[in-house]
């Protein structure tokens, strides 16, 4: 008998494959690591996993996925950018009139999503569940454009908390521009696209608004469920040279060490008014604490080179493994916007806040959210 890629029963498709997660950071691949690993408990089938190259090096993390043996498939994929397409950006041009500007827009919507035909590397429609980290990126538009359903998973750990992102995106007519994205006209990220399933987020009291059609998953009761070995393979992933960053982290067991004070930067500001800030934040606990600074990935500021005396942690990871790494543990973590619910290293959580941020940098950068509820 031949052997098919899908199997059609009257005019009725069959999935044939599980589950694939769809990854813009390294923070999405260990969110669906973890998520997988507990599906794992479950004797489920091996999913796959996608990795895009839109906005993030992932650099050899591909090999450590395979290595794993946690997915069955690892893709890259070569996602494009609107900007890639001149036609496509025909049609983002501001009209001047609401309705025209609508009525282009469902032009766009087509076009986005078939300029990434060429470039996805499997076949999302032959999956039962697809999971989609930030679907605000370009392979939003190709699965409404494809008429593929999925599920959409919040872009960060109580990511809505900070920037209702569906709305900003959609100032102006939003009742009217829901209603289209309802009926597959338009897309509008973040749970409202026709063929949104629903949209998985932390906690749903840390957003401003949400779709009628979110779930919430809290990532302690997943992290719960790990187990030790679960944990070895988390940071086997995501370290890769998990002995080196371990003695980094822990420090020399003969010294008399003082409590770990555990700072995470961000892109934040200016790169002149970023090393300013986060030098005050250094200041604040070095005399008393050993200091260890986490770059954000995309943060470009060299701290070893900045701050000689404090533990710089260059490698790329999420800074949610730093949990996996068995005795591991830090008095105080401290960030000014990052989402800390997760990191169940840390005895006490400092988060500085947007009015910590506005001592630096225009507020009506940061507090576009505010801005527009006002």
């Amino acid at each position: 008998m031949a052997t098919f890629d899908y199997i059609i029963k009257g005019m009725k498709r069959v999935k044939t494959k599980g589950r694939v997660y769809i990854c813009h950071t390294y923070y999405h691949v260990y969110i669906a690591a973890v998520k997988e690993l507990v599906f794992r408990h479950s004797g489920d089938d091996v999913s796959d996993i996608v990795l895009s190259t839109m906005s993030n090096d992932f650099e050899n993390l591909k090999q450590r996925l395979i290595n794993s043996g946690l997915f069955g498939n690892v893709y890259m994929f070569d996602e494009k950018e609107d900007v890639t397409s001149a036609e496509v950006m025909r049609y983002h041009a501001d009209r001047g009139n609401i309705v025209l500007n609508l009525l282009q827009r469902i032009k766009y919507t087509r076009l986005y999503g078939q300029l990434q035909e060429d470039y996805v590397p499997t076949d999302f429609s032959e999956y039962k569940d697809v999971y989609v980290f930030c679907d605000s990126d370009p392979i939003g538009y190709y699965l409404n454009y494809k008429k593929i359903h999925y599920h959409a998973v919040e872009d960060g750990l109580n990511s809505g908390l900070l920037d209702d992102q569906a709305r900003n995106a959609n100032r102006g007519a939003w009742p009217l521009k829901k209603f289209m994205a309802g009926l597959g006209l338009i897309f509008i990220e973040s749970g409202y696209s026709k063929y949104c399933l629903d949209y998985e987020v932390n906690d749903i009291a840390a957003n401003h608004s949400l779709p009628p059609n979110v779930v919430e998953i809290p990532r302690k009761e997943l992290n719960d469920k790990l187990n030790d070995a679960d944990h070895e393979v988390l940071v086997q992933i995501f370290l890769e040279n998990p002995k080196r960053v371990v003695t980094q982290l822990l420090g020399e067991p003969e010294q008399d060490k003082k409590a770990n004070v555990m700072i995470l930067t961000e892109p934040l500001c200016e790169l002149d008014v970023r090393r300013q800030m986060f030098g005050d934040i250094i200041k604040e606990y070095e005399r008393d604490y050993r200091v260890i600074i986490k770059p954000h990935p995309r943060d470009l500021l060299d701290y070893a080179k900045e701050f000689p005396d404090v533990v710089v942690i260059k490698d790329r990871f999420p800074m949610e493994v730093l949990g996996d790494v068995k005795g591991f543990e830090v008095e105080k973590i401290v960030s000014v916007i990052t989402q800390m619910d997760n990191t169940y290293f840390a005895k006490e959580i400092v988060y500085l806040g947007l009015d910590f941020l506005d001592k630096y940098e225009d507020p009506s950068i940061h507090r576009k959210t505010q801005l527009l509820d006002s």
